[in-house]
């Protein structure tokens, strides 16, 4: 497909923005995925067109908060194993299955999530005590997050951040920069299948991706720089979002 010049626009300003909002607090899905089906992409085109931007931007905030010492490779190493092969499994299932009992299903986690959360106000305020032990949380959590996003793919930097926060002990402003190195994990194992596919247009991804570069390295720092409280409110918002737009694709439209 070719795009008139001011779409490549569209595309890095979509970019930016999706970018900023996803390092903080994930739901960068919700902007770009409307803005590459409106462009006029094909569904599959859009969602494996959109792995390709998203991986730029969960790259840079993954090196961001690394280089500021919220993330280390021996605290990390073990999920991303386990997200890599979630991952893997779940791309390929997608192949096979449907995902519409998904789209029923996920809408309803999400409303949990948020009041939970709405009515938590020291979540992850702090580090806790860890309910399950680092290997057994990314054993589970790494195989079921890392198979959903490469099967389905809205909420999963929601859920992984809560998780993180409610079974692992993290404070939100750590959970939130370990979600980045899930999200990156399984975006660069999906965006490699849906390359052998062919389904990504690379000068759009490419161009969207540049914006994502930018906008997460904007994204990044502003949790590194803010209170727990700015982030939180930001996590409820996209977390609110995230879930009208889920219902209203599967309940309404």
């Amino acid at each position: 497909m070719e795009f008139e010049l001011y779409y490549y626009v569209i595309f890095l300003l979509t970019g930016i923005v999706a970018g900023f909002i996803d390092a903080i607090a994930g739901g960068g899905g919700i902007i770009t995925i409307p803005v590459l089906l409106a462009s006029g992409m094909p569904p599959h085109i859009a969602l494996a067109t959109n792995k390709l931007q998203g991986t730029f931007g969960s790259g840079m905030a993954s090196f961001n908060f690394m280089a500021k010492g919220f993330i280390s490779w021996k605290e990390v190493y073990v999920g991303v194993i386990y997200t890599f092969i979630g991952a893997a499994i779940g791309t390929y299932a997608i192949l096979l299955i449907d995902a519409s009992v998904l789209a029923k299903v996920i809408p309803i986690m999400l409303v949990a999530i948020f009041i939970y959360t709405l009515l938590s106000p020291k979540l992850g305020a702090s580090d806790k005590h860890a309910l399950l032990s680092r290997n057994l949380f990314y054993a589970i959590f790494g195989i079921a997050l890392g198979f959903y996003d490469g099967f389905f793919g809205p909420g999963t930097g929601t859920f992984w951040t809560f998780a993180l926060v409610g079974l692992l002990g993290l404070n939100l402003k750590k959970a939130t920069a370990h979600t980045k190195v899930m999200n990156f994990t399984s975006n660069v194992v999906s965006l490699a299948v849906f390359l052998a596919s062919g389904n990504v247009l690379l000068l759009a991804g490419l161009t969207m991706g540049l914006g994502q570069l930018l906008g997460a390295n904007l994204g990044s720092n502003m949790v590194i720089k803010k209170e727990v409280g700015f982030i939180r409110a930001f996590f409820l918002t996209m977390v609110g979002l995230t879930l009208l737009k889920l219902i209203y694709s599967s309940y309404i439209a």
